[in-house]
């Protein structure tokens, strides 16, 4: 009796067993960013790049993705990574106060067309090593921005520079901010998911955002003017990872991160953000929206003085600092040539 007992214990464990995983990771890396699950850059960049990974280390790595800022707030993601409360974040340079001022040049009036375009700038820059004190302090793995940035608002639309006057405008960063307020409007800070609530209690007017911050974030259902000023700013973003983390994994799979990693992913964010604007942009339209082109662009007369005026402040208060403002400039204008 008792060899059948221990017959069938050993039976039922073998029929366990086929349930579970053949093994376990090796390693998982918690992955924490802003955007809500649903949004594409969850879905469509980051959990992509996730799967790759794990598909890449034959699931010897899984990655963990935290949407909705569930570990960290979105000024304290970067931080967040450098101290190891999350392994690895998707995050908003500019949130970080003062920590990446020439990475912040990426955003100035003119320099990117798109997204796509944008990263290739902003991934040239850091592989050339131009950015590389910045970010000391993590691992990064790639760099992207996102497309041109616009003029959501709420119940007055923005057809010239004096529109804007007054009007309490939600800025991403403070090189954005100094664009506002030479327009006359009121900066107001915050990170982009704060921006829906806000809105909607009329404690701002209106957002600075891409077509697919207003798709992500559901200020489609709010801003019912939206003025497009061809390259009036994008944003910079980066994927970073802990150092000690990175440090600490074996050859082969630093080799699978490195490959997972660097120009190839900085494009492929770039080219998912601007996939996502032209769904923001349809969405405005289906629904009746205003949507304001501004002839020219930076170009046109009446925004042009005070965009190349927010221009050269910026790169001079980075020179007075003794940053090399200038070269990182120039440099982002060719390889702005250069990209495609």
């Amino acid at each position: 009796m008792k060899k059948i007992l221990m017959t069938a214990a050993a039976a039922t464990a073998v029929a366990l067993a086929s349930f579970a995983p053949a093994s376990a990771a090796d390693v998982t890396l918690r992955l924490g960013h802003l955007w809500p699950s649903v949004a594409g850059i969850h879905k469509d960049l980051l959990a992509k790049w996730g799967e790759k990974v794990e598909a890449d280390s034959e699931g010897r790595i899984s990655v963990e993705i935290y949407p909705s800022s569930t570990l960290a707030k979105p000024p304290a993601q970067y931080e967040s990574v450098k101290t190891g409360i999350m392994d690895a974040t998707m995050t908003i340079q500019g949130y970080s106060a003062n920590r990446f001022p020439l990475t912040q040049i990426v955003e100035l009036p003119g320099l990117a067309k798109n997204g796509k375009h944008g990263s290739c700038i902003l991934q040239g820059l850091y592989d050339e090593g131009l950015l590389a004190d910045e970010y000391a302090d993590t691992h990064p793995l790639f760099l992207m921005t996102h497309g041109p940035g616009l003029i959501h608002t709420a119940d007055k639309a923005v057809k010239v520079p004096a529109d804007l006057a007054g009007l309490r405008i939600r800025r991403p960063t403070t090189v954005v901010a100094k664009l506002l307020e030479d327009f006359g409007a009121q900066p107001v800070g915050m990170p982009a998911p704060a921006s829906y609530q806000s809105m909607q209690r009329g404690v701002i007017d209106g957002v600075a955002l891409p077509w697919e911050g207003a798709l992500a974030f559901r200020l489609n259902e709010l801003a019912k003017h939206h003025t497009e000023v061809g390259g009036l700013y994008t944003l910079s973003f980066v994927v970073a990872m802990n150092k000690s983390v990175y440090d600490g994994l074996p050859d082969d799979l630093k080799k699978i991160i490195d490959a997972n990693s660097g120009k190839e992913w900085s494009e492929k964010g770039g080219a998912v953000f601007d996939a996502l604007d032209v769904k923001g942009r349809k969405q405005a339209e289906e629904a009746g929206h205003e949507i304001i082109e501004i002839e020219g662009g930076i170009d046109n007369p009446d925004w042009k003085p005070a965009l190349t005026g927010a221009t050269e402040a910026y790169i001079k208060e980075l020179e007075d600092k003794g940053l090399p403002g200038q070269k990182v400039y120039d440099r982002a204008l060719e390889l702005a040539q250069s990209c495609r």
